[in-house]
């Protein structure tokens, strides 16, 4: 029976351009995971979005002269059209400025607030005179009190993952003018975080299966678990459903984002015309929930959100906290002049390079567990030496071959104990590999890939069919529908990896259907007349199951496409 799975992503914010350790984090991972879940057979509900409220969009729209709603809706559409373009196969990409989520988190600050775990009280608020308002926490820096690093936000240490308030830091500065902010009193809702301590600590002592690391960060948060404010002094973001003068003041950004996570899969039921098929994601205990982001998001998938979860009581609980390291720039490397020497921005890399070599150096050499470094000439060897020269000269030369001795599929002759052992070799990786995906292992399972079309070129290469074919015809075409056997099933071993191509090889071996697309941006029509774009994609139509599968003898093959192109480190 398929599994209901819950792909929870992580929400980029609309306030600027995503850069690829934005997409190495939250994007590449969670796709991957989803698109294995898929060919397995698994019920997938991918879900996202954009985070179209905080304050880093209110001071962008002030920098630029427009309004919070012009910033988020140019930086929504430019991050969908990045995301499309990376392969990301989300069910729904929304954004979290819709009426739908806008009745979703204000339902479920209402019934935390009916169950006691929301509560008011007045607060220190981190005001800054030359800045003419109240700074939220993530506007305050300082040096952090309890490890000395000097770069601490108003909200958590970086360096230490210790969580802090403006109140807490040593000598704290606006990062907007650099002056030093005043505190004053305001009063706000809280979320009663130390209530479920116990709990957490309960349910998190049991998630054996979660990265150590994980497990490890957010067993330390609970230490020190204080009521966190989930309300702000801002005028754009979710008004408080509560009567009162709460006018100008909204419901946080970081208490509606993971909300977003519910009200994305509400609104996607409402859009396939099944509005209660969100249910059977999340009030179903078979479900499993997977969360992927970025580490400095930990604290919220593993300690607030559950603890929300809790309080509501009506919603499954996180099965698996997917959380990458983070992705830097090589040590002094410049990018280029235009961009300053930084990480490259997702739309700048993807008008010059194709997407799926940027996918494959995402996980091969990503930050799964580490931090790992951006170099453009790591990305061009990688291409170069790894995808073209072993999984893309295994395609091209078995097809190119075939094409020209045979024209179709050859029939196999009598094999050989070498043919069956590279035979049994294709057929075991879709264990082991697929082992190594449900557990999130992207990195081990990517590897596995590759060694397994390595040991095929092996094959080759002590078989030389392109030799034989002068001497025996039948034993080159045996030679050949072996590694055609191969390659057939390897395209769906790379397909979560690599879907482009695969989708490519799929069509160039006579196959039919989308293997892996497309990815579609449509409308949606909200309750009172507005529309928003969303991201979404259709994989009830797609083709291709996670098992070995025959190519049949004869079928005819067009000439072959080259599936990776060599690379060349540009000159400035």
């Amino acid at each position: 029976m398929a599994a209901k799975i819950l792909v929870a992503v992580a929400w980029p914010y609309a306030s600027g351009h995503r850069h690829l350790g934005h997409v190495a984090g939250f994007g590449v991972p969670s796709d991957v995971f989803a698109r294995y879940q898929r060919l397995v057979g698994n019920d997938v509900l991918m879900v996202s979005g954009t985070d179209d409220h905080g304050t880093p969009i209110t001071v962008r729209a002030e920098k630029e002269h427009k309004t919070p709603r012009e910033v988020v809706d140019f930086y929504n559409r430019e991050i969908r059209e990045n995301l499309r373009d990376l392969g990301l196969s989300y069910n729904l990409f929304t954004r979290t400025s819709t009426e739908n989520h806008y009745t979703v988190t204000q339902d479920f600050f209402t019934r935390l607030l009916a169950n006691g775990y929301i509560f008011t009280d007045t607060m220190t608020g981190t005001y800054s005179e030359a800045d003419k308002r109240f700074l939220p926490d993530r506007y305050v820096e300082g040096t952090c009190p309890f490890c000395g690093y000097d770069k601490a936000r108003g909200d958590q240490c970086d360096n230490c993952g210790k969580q802090l308030d403006p109140t807490d830091l040593i000598n704290p500065r606006s990062t907007l003018s650099g002056a030093t902010p005043i505190f004053k009193p305001t009063t706000h809702f809280f979320l009663d975080l130390p209530a479920f301590a116990d709990r957490l600590r309960e349910w998190i002592d049991q998630q054996d299966h979660w990265r150590p690391n994980v497990r490890r960060f957010s067993l330390g948060l609970l230490e020190e678990l204080p009521a966190r404010a989930i309300t702000r002094d801002l005028n754009w973001g979710i008004p408080i459903p509560v009567e009162g003068d709460w006018d100008d003041k909204r419901i946080y950004v970081w208490f509606d984002a993971v909300i977003g996570y519910l009200s994305a899969a509400i609104e996607w039921a409402k859009k396939v015309g099944k509005t209660e098929a969100w249910r059977d994601w999340w009030q179903n205990p078979d479900s499993r929930h997977y969360y992927f982001m970025g580490k400095d998001n930990i604290v919220f998938h593993s300690v607030i959100w559950p603890a929300m979860l809790m309080g509501r009581s009506d919603l499954d609980l996180p099965y698996e906290v997917v959380s990458s390291e983070f992705l830097t720039l090589a040590g002094g490397e410049k990018i280029s002049a235009s961009r300053g020497g930084e990480i490259p921005l997702v739309g700048d890399f993807l008008a010059e390079y194709d997407p799926d070599p940027l996918r494959y150096f995402l996980i091969i050499a990503g930050p799964e567990t580490s931090d790992s470094e951006w170099s453009l000439g790591e990305f061009i060897r990688r291409n170069n030496e790894e995808l073209v020269a072993t999984w893309g000269n295994l395609v091209n030369r078995v097809l190119s071959l075939t094409h020209k001795h045979f024209g179709a599929v050859p029939a196999a002759g009598a094999l050989t104990d070498r043919d069956r052992e590279v035979l049994t070799t294709a057929r075991a990786a879709f264990e082991t590999i697929g082992a190594d995906l449900n557990t999130a292992h992207f990195k081990a399972a990517l590897g596995g890939a590759m060694a397994t079309a390595r040991a095929v070129n092996e094959y080759l290469s002590a078989e030389e069919p392109w030799k034989v074919v002068k001497t025996d015809r039948e034993r080159a075409g045996t030679i050949l529908h072996v590694a055609l056997q191969a390659i057939n099933n390897l395209r769906i071993l790379f397909t979560p990896f690599l879907p482009f191509t695969c989708q490519t090889l799929h069509t160039m071996l006579g196959h039919t259907g989308a293997l892996a697309g497309p990815i579609l941006m449509e409308t949606i029509s909200e309750p009172h007349g507005s529309t928003h774009e969303v991201l979404t994609c259709y994989p009830e139509t797609w083709v291709g199951t996670w098992e070995w599968s025959d190519l049949p003898v004869g079928r005819p093959l067009e000439k072959p496409q080259v599936l990776f192109k060599k690379l060349e480190l540009p000159t400035e």
